[in-house]
């Protein structure tokens, strides 16, 4: 008679169910796993044995045999303790074999039988709930895969403790979801003196989801205005929050269950390779642009990126997916982030200063920013340039609004959106609206569409630059609480287009 758990194996946010079937037949002593397991996998056998020891628990000496199913599906990680442990215990007959058939299970197990928190509870949780089965988890684990809310979760601290559930002697009680955690930002945008032009682009970015390209020499203000970027923007909705918590969930970096409706803040630093920042490595775990899914990617010293790493940006800020390719599989993860990038005018920072300047301006500006291509430039929603405050008004008192009062606007201009596309599922804010939806909603006055068609063909605007000004025009118009495009919205978007063009 075979024993059977069951347990998933991670392709990117997507937990696959895995069987975990357990033999025990006559035969030489051993303690077999197939099934493509990997290092972590096999070792699991050692693991379990101790913790059935630790619990007086004896194995037969007979072989037992684990397979994991299906056969040609490669698993990895911990997490195939607790399972494994699960499906050998009911084939001893120590627990129900029903209970364990109708339980999705993952943890670590230590060689005292204590269950060890792992990764991917959240998309596990919502792979039981999909085959109606309960989920056994870690109890550190369990207030983060609570948060489905459509299955049940058990989170035992112990091996012991899951004896004793299931036998009926101390049945657990589900797991209770983790708190939902939103510090407050304590940078507000008052704290940048002057740069008011800037201020008002990041307001336009945050309320549309742009991109957003600053250059200006070093000091100007340009990492400090991005870092109160998320002070003024919405808090994520519940379904922004599963998906983005998904994916932390993958890379273990939800604090004690709780899931956050901040948006993420990622800055990665230019020395990072394109593993890290698109995603891959061991696993194909996700990068740097997946782990900002719903928030901001600011990347500063844009041009030192390598430029292998910023040409792999074009198609995810394009598509919001990401596919990691590998030999054995394609994991797909998705990536809706809104692009934050710095850089100096060029290597010395201070070609518009004569007086602190190199010998090759203009040329080395030219070099500099030239690392970043046409197609990658073009992306861009929002160019604009950040000069040097004068040492004189770094006295001056604070000036322009709150980031309370900008978060307020941009809100506003969010819940707009949010009602426009609320029959399209492939669209939430003004940045995704493509085709006739754009053509429907940001279609502007006769004034604004002559100027767009005169800058279009002054400057030569791509389609995709064209396009891009339209969404930007529309995400004016929302903050000016306009229902059309006038020419005002247009002249603006236009202008942060062409501000750092040559």
């Amino acid at each position: 008679m075979v024993a059977r758990a069951y347990t998933v194996a991670f392709e990117g946010v997507e937990a696959r169910l895995v069987e975990v079937q357990c033999a025990i037949s006559p035969g030489l002593p051993a303690f077999a796993i197939v099934g493509l397991p990997d290092k972590a996998v096999s070792e699991a056998r050692d693991r379990v044995r101790a913790a059935m020891t630790a619990m007086s628990i004896a194995l037969p000496s007979k072989r037992i045999t684990i397979n994991l199913s299906p056969a040609d599906l490669p698993k990895e990680g911990s997490h195939f303790d607790l399972p494994i442990a699960l499906a050998l215990l009911a084939a001893l007959e120590i627990v129900p074999r029903d209970a364990a058939e109708n339980t999705v299970a993952l943890g670590e197990l230590s060689l005292d039988g204590t269950l060890v928190p792992v990764i991917g509870a959240l998309p596990a949780a919502m792979a039981a709930a999909a085959e109606n089965r309960t989920l056994l988890c870690p109890k550190a684990c369990g207030a983060e895969a609570a948060w489905v809310g459509a299955t049940q979760v058990i989170a035992p601290a112990t091996l012991a403790e899951v004896v004793r559930h299931f036998t009926g002697q101390h049945v657990l009680p589900p797991a209770e979801p983790g708190e939902v955690s939103s510090p407050p930002f304590a940078r507000d945008l008052r704290d940048v003196k002057g740069q008011e032009r800037a201020k008002r682009a990041l307001e336009i970015a945050a309320a549309g989801r742009h991109h957003v390209l600053m250059i200006g020499s070093p000091g100007s203000g340009k990492s400090m205005l991005a870092a109160r970027l998320p002070g003024i923007m919405p808090p994520l909705s519940a379904i922004e929050a599963l998906e983005t918590s998904m994916i932390h969930s993958l890379s273990g970096l939800l604090n004690e269950g709780g899931i956050s409706r901040n948006r993420p803040f990622r800055e990665p630093h230019h020395t990072a390779s394109m593993a890290a920042i698109v995603g891959g490595g061991r696993g194909a775990k996700p990068g740097e642009i997946s782990l900002a899914h719903n928030g901001v990617l600011f990347m500063d010293e844009f041009p030192e990126f390598p430029r292998a790493v910023l040409e792999t940006l074009r198609q995810p800020i394009e598509t919001g997916t990401v596919v990691v390719a590998r030999a054995n599989a394609h994991i797909r993860y998705p990536c809706r982030f809104m692009l934050v990038a710095a850089a100096n005018p060029c290597k010395c920072g201070y070609m518009t200063d004569p007086a602190r300047a190199c010998a090759r301006v203009p040329l080395c500006g030219e070099d500099y920013l030239g690392r970043i291509s046409g197609p990658l430039m073009d992306r861009f929603d929002l160019r604009i340039e950040v000069p040097p405050v004068a040492y004189t008004d770094l006295d001056l008192p604070e000036s322009g609004d709150s980031s309370g009062v900008v978060a307020a606007r941009v809100a506003d201009a969010r819940a707009v959106q949010t009602l426009r596309f609320a029959d399209r599922p492939d669209m939430r804010v003004n940045a995704d609206a493509e085709g006739a939806v754009l053509d429907q909603i940001a279609t502007p006055d006769a004034e604004g569409r002559a100027l767009l068609l005169k800058v279009a063909e002054r400057f030569g605007l791509s389609a995709r630059g064209y396009h891009r000004v339209l969404r930007v025009a529309r995400t004016i118009a929302d903050l000016d609480g306009s229902a059309s495009v006038r020419h005002p919205h247009v002249a603006e978007a236009v202008g942060y287009r062409l501000a750092t063009s040559d």
